[in-house]
């Protein structure tokens, strides 16, 4: 259980630090406004779903299983 609180940790410091690169990059790259909105929602959905597939996975790997939610990982 620990193992999996480490690794979610992990996972959620290098999804944080790939977010932070992103939110720089978006700000150099010059596109219109309702692109730029379109994109950042985009970005959002993503690593929300990276997020919960990660964690959901680790999670099964610690022995709490959340469904057939992120089960690739076994």
């Amino acid at each position: 259980m620990i193992g999996a609180l480490v690794g979610i940790i992990f996972t959620l410091i290098i999804l944080g630090v790939l977010w932070w690169a992103a939110q720089r990059l978006m700000g150099l790259i010059p596109i219109a406004e309702p692109f730029r909105t379109i994109i950042y929602v985009v970005m959002v959905v993503l690593m929300v779903v990276i997020v919960l597939w990660v964690i959901a996975a680790i999670l099964g790997i610690g022995g709490i299983h959340v469904g057939g939610f992120g089960g690739s990982l076994r």
